[in-house]
């Protein structure tokens, strides 16, 4: 298999120990190989977040054989995992990864499971694991053709948004891909926006100031794509996404200026509708548990919520 110069073969999984590292930019290759052989469509399954939020969770990954493994600290500063992706024999890496946890004082855990990967592991493993589901981390997915067109009464609020909108301003929509300087811009927009709203004191707010920096950093490396709405030259919303699976495009940053009407739903329509040509679904993650949050994401009607479970072992 390509790009697996850095694997080791797995035997036992008493014969090794995983050598977990921090992921860093150069990693990115690798991690993808295994990667890409998944269509789970969740938001913990990608590069770009695995790296950018890499300092607020420790997260580290290893690799053996064909698998990739994903070690971080949760909210609680408890050690976790991730479903290790890419083989075949479930059973075999999850015990590798119970064996990684020996070191640990914490209780053994799984975090971020979809209902197909949780069915996995209880058809490998039947009886050894309870699964509790994790609300605020669950991925909010719609069809990109309803975020386009926002068809249908409960989306009426939505499109009398960007009616607004337009009524109002003088308005421009910008892709990023290619253009570095407006990259560039959507960073002094995106310190402009922070000074806004640091008084709302939600602790996940600086991590995400940090995490959305590293995109932009990195936007071209990563391989990201980009828009933005201009009023009067000025930029008023931007946005950062990419492709997460075959059929799914993972929306990972939306900024706007709320003093701005409708600048929030104007650019959520028109980044789909200009950057995720081919994909049927949008994965706009998770909620976080923050309340106005949820409350926004619920509001375009999801087509699916992709719960997420965290499995322990049974007592």
């Amino acid at each position: 298999m390509k790009n697996c110069s850095h694997s080791i073969i797995i035997t036992k999984a008493a014969d090794f120990m995983l050598a977990f590292k921090t992921i860093e930019l150069k990693d990115k290759d690798i991690i993808n190989s295994r990667l890409c052989q998944q269509n789970y469509r969740a938001s913990d399954l990608c590069f770009t977040n695995l790296y950018s939020w890499g300092k607020k969770f420790n997260t580290e990954y290893a690799t053996a054989d064909e698998w990739l493994f994903i070690r971080f600290r949760d909210n609680n500063n408890r050690n976790s995992y991730l479903k290790p992706i890419g083989g075949d024999k479930i059973k075999e890496a999850i015990e590798i990864i119970m064996d990684d946890h020996k070191q640990f004082d914490t209780v053994f855990q799984i975090r971020g499971l979809t209902g197909e990967m949780m069915d996995e592991i209880e058809a490998a493993m039947p009886g050894i694991f309870d699964y509790k589901l994790n609300r605020s981390v669950s991925d909010y997915i719609y069809t990109t053709e309803k975020l386009i067109n926002l068809t249908g009464k409960k989306l009426q609020s939505k499109r009398n948004h960007i009616n607004r909108f337009k009524r109002e301003n003088e308005w421009k929509y910008k892709s990023l891909t290619g253009n570095p300087m407006l990259v560039k811009e959507c960073k002094e927009m995106l310190d402009k926006w922070m000074q806004i709203n640091i008084d709302e004191k939600e602790p996940s707010l600086v991590y995400d100031d940090f995490a959305t920096t590293l995109m932009l950093e990195n936007f071209e490396y990563l391989g990201l794509k980009g828009g933005l709405i201009c009023v009067n030259s000025e930029i008023a919303a931007f946005t950062i996404g990419e492709p997460l699976t075959r059929d799914t495009f993972i929306v990972h940053v939306e900024k706007a200026f709320t003093t701005i009407h409708g600048a929030y739903t104007i650019i959520n329509q028109q980044f789909i509708e200009n950057e995720t040509a081919g994909f049927t679904y949008v994965n706009r993650e998770e909620d976080m548990g923050i309340e106005n949050l949820r409350h926004a994401k619920l509001s375009y009607q999801p087509d699916i919520l992709l719960e997420k479970y965290n499995a322990r072992l049974k007592n």
